[in-house]
C-alpha cells in the first residue's frame, strides 16, 4: 500500500489548488496496486494551467513512491459533473495529501462503511467462530479492535472505507449472507 498522505509530503502548489487527493486501490490496506491514483482539484482556472500545475505536483510526488503515479485534474465544478465517473470513489475513499484526512471531510462529511450480517442460518460453532473473528479471543484482538471498527447494533458493523476489503475477506470466510452500505455521515 502506498499511503502517501501518511508520509506528509511537503508540496508546493498553486494557490488555486483546493486539494490533492489519493484514491483508488492504493488506499486499501493489504492492496498491491500497480499505480497510485492522484487527482488535483482546482478552483476555476484554465485547463492548460491545470495540466502544467498537475505535472509540477506529479514531479514532487514521484520522490515519495516507487510505483507509477496516475494523475488527473478537475476544477471543482468539473469534479461534481455527472460525466465524472470517478467522483464517487474520490469523494468516498479519497484521502487528502494536504489535510491528511478523507477528502469528504472538507464538505463536513465522514465516509463510513456499514456491513450488515445475518447469523441465524449458521451452526453454533460458526457463530462462535464469527464472534472470535470480530471481537478476538483471549489475548488476541479481533478485527473490530485492530481496525477501529464499531458494532453499532446487533448485526451491523461500521468501519472506515480503507478497511473494507479486510473486513469483507474475513467475513466471507464464514458467511455469505451480508450486505455493504456506503454512507456519508455529517461531521
Amino acid at each position: 500500500m502506498q499511503k502517501l498522505w501518511l508520509k506528509k509530503p511537503k508540496l508546493s502548489y498553486n494557490k488555486e489548488v483546493i486539494d490533492i487527493v489519493q484514491f483508488g486501490s492504493s488506499i486499501f490496506l493489504d492492496s498491491n496496486p500497480r499505480d497510485v491514483d492522484i487527482v488535483v482539484i482546482f478552483n476555476k482556472i484554465p485547463i492548460k494551467d491545470q495540466l502544467i500545475e498537475t505535472q509540477k505536483i506529479k514531479r514532487q510526488l514521484e520522490n515519495f513512491t516507487d510505483i507509477p503515479l496516475h494523475m488527473s485534474s478537475f476544477d471543482l465544478y468539473g469534479f461534481f459533473d455527472k460525466s465524472n465517473f470517478s467522483r464517487e470513489g474520490i469523494l468516498f475513499y479519497g484521502k487528502s495529501l494536504i489535510r491528511e484526512n478523507y477528502f469528504a471531510e472538507q464538505f463536513g462529511l465522514k465516509p463510513k462503511i456499514q456491513i450488515s450480517y445475518y447469523l441465524k442460518k449458521l451452526q453454533k460453532k460458526d457463530k462462535i467462530r464469527f464472534n472470535y473473528m470480530l471481537n478476538g479471543r483471549g489475548e488476541k484482538y479481533g478485527i473490530l479492535r485492530r481496525f477501529n471498527g464499531l458494532l453499532i447494533a446487533p448485526g451491523i458493523i461500521e468501519i472506515d472505507p480503507g478497511f473494507e476489503k479486510i473486513f469483507v475477506a474475513n467475513i466471507r470466510k464464514i458467511i455469505s449472507d451480508f450486505t455493504i452500505r456506503k454512507i456519508l455521515l455529517q461531521k
